[in-house]
């Protein structure tokens, strides 16, 4: 578990941003938990296929399970009526009832008595971090991602290295299509692996690795014909247990926004009384010594959640707001920002049809699974290559991940939810 930063992003953004207070904003969240809510479907079924992550402590079984004995069921009506008093604690004392008040106190005494690391001089002293974010021009349009400690850099490092290609004429999922997709992923992966981590340790700048002689040297490596094994970063990349959403107003602002818990059900650990999981992106970090990515005091571990953002590049280079999407899935999500802006800027897509098209995934070595409405041919093309064609999970989300978009039109917005995931939503 390392300090959690979500309250104090959620409390800065609307200090800067806001037209509404921090309780105004989370009570609504609260009259849910305490009222509760008939789940639907979709959120079941993560929930189900997730239960293997649930830890056998008590206090855990009790938030998440309904009469501490099962997950719930479609249908069933969930409340967490713990979560819905820690909202209203936060809307009454402020963010610092949890970075080193009360709240923070049973946090981290809890903690302690699991055998965890955090103190509350550690919660008083988080501060939030305005970024610049990075951007690499595709053509007309320019995608732009948060920089490392994330992985959104690996997004950008794709574009680079697809950009020479004509991927309208290899054709929307094509082998050809996929293959160089594929190819170029794990070229960024293996960088984002070697050299990204929290940017005060960081020895090759982010510049460098967007940097044209670099991508040109990468590029080259990619063989039209065969497939490279080339090994995906492990354990430490993360699981996902993220919520990604997008909204715009009538003023013209757009925010592209994430929050994650990391893995399923986070760390496991629930303070009891409190209603929600602690995190644990210090799984993000390696145990192997003199890595970017290390586990040291002080240092903020890898991580995996990126809102992404795309401007049209125009006559006069100004970047005009266009799209704030992004998609949920863990380590997927770069390689998913990816297909989804090529989607809509090389393919024409609508943003419906953007996010609902068949997406591929690249596993790790030469593992690859496909949507299943990718052609049975396409499947057979891309095994003579070299590529382990992997079968679907049999939630499309898990694999593949949910997301949503909203595309700004000359006149108001297009808002739009990946299909399968809109219960979810």
């Amino acid at each position: 578990v390392t300090v959690p930063g979500a309250l104090a992003g959620w409390a800065a953004l609307l200090e800067r941003y806001g037209t509404i207070s921090l309780a105004e904003a989370l009570e609504p969240a609260a009259r849910l938990a305490e009222e509760g809510f008939p789940l639907s479907p979709v959120i079941a079924a993560y929930w189900e296929i997730s239960e293997s992550h649930l830890p056998p402590d008590p206090q855990v079984r009790r938030t998440f399970q309904i009469e501490g004995k099962r997950v719930p069921r479609p249908g069933d009506w969930y409340a967490n009526p713990d979560l819905a008093r820690t909202f209203r604690g936060i809307a009454q004392h402020g963010p610092s009832w949890f970075y080193g008040g009360e709240l923070g106190v049973r946090i981290v005494e809890h903690l302690r008595s699991q055998g965890g690391f955090l103190t509350l001089e550690d919660l008083r002293r988080h501060q939030v971090e305005w970024v610049e974010p990075l951007s690499v021009r595709f053509g007309d349009y320019r995608l732009w991602e948060l920089p490392p400690n994330g992985q959104g850099i690996a997004a950008l490092e794709m574009l680079r290295i697809l950009a020479p290609f004509d991927l309208a004429a290899m054709g929307h999922n094509s082998a050809d299509y996929v293959h160089h997709l594929v190819e170029a992923k794990k070229l960024a992966y293996a960088d984002l692996q070697a050299f990204v981590g929290d940017p005060a340790t960081m020895k090759v700048s982010p510049a460098r690795l967007l940097d044209e002689d670099f991508i040109a040297t990468r590029r080259r490596q990619i063989d039209p014909r065969r497939a490279q094994a080339r090994v995906e970063p492990g354990a430490a990349m993360g699981q996902s247990e993220t919520t990604y959403l997008t909204a715009a107003d009538r003023h013209g602002n757009m925010i592209s926004f994430i929050n994650s818990v990391s893995g399923l059900f986070g760390s496991g650990v629930v303070v009891p009384g409190t209603g929600f999981v602690l995190q644990n992106r210090g799984a993000g970090f390696t145990m192997e010594e003199g890595r970017v990515n290390t586990a040291a005091p002080g240092r903020r571990p890898f991580h995996t959640i990126i809102p992404g953002f795309i401007t049209r590049v125009a006559a006069d280079d100004r970047d005009i707001p266009w799209v704030s999407f992004g998609v949920m899935g863990g380590p997927n999500q770069p390689q998913a920002h990816v297909q989804v802006m090529l989607n809509l800027v090389v393919f024409g897509m609508d943003a419906q049809t953007a996010i609902d098209a068949a997406r591929v995934r690249h596993l790790a070595e030469q593992r690859v699974v496909c949507d299943p409405r990718v052609p049975p041919a396409v499947i057979a093309a891309l095994q003579t290559r070299g590529h382990q064609m992997e079968p679907p999970n049999r939630v499309p989300g898990a694999v593949f991940g949910t997301g949503h978009v909203i595309r700004r039109l000359a006149r108001g917005y297009e808002l739009k939810s990946f299909q399968r995931g809109k219960a979810a939503a």
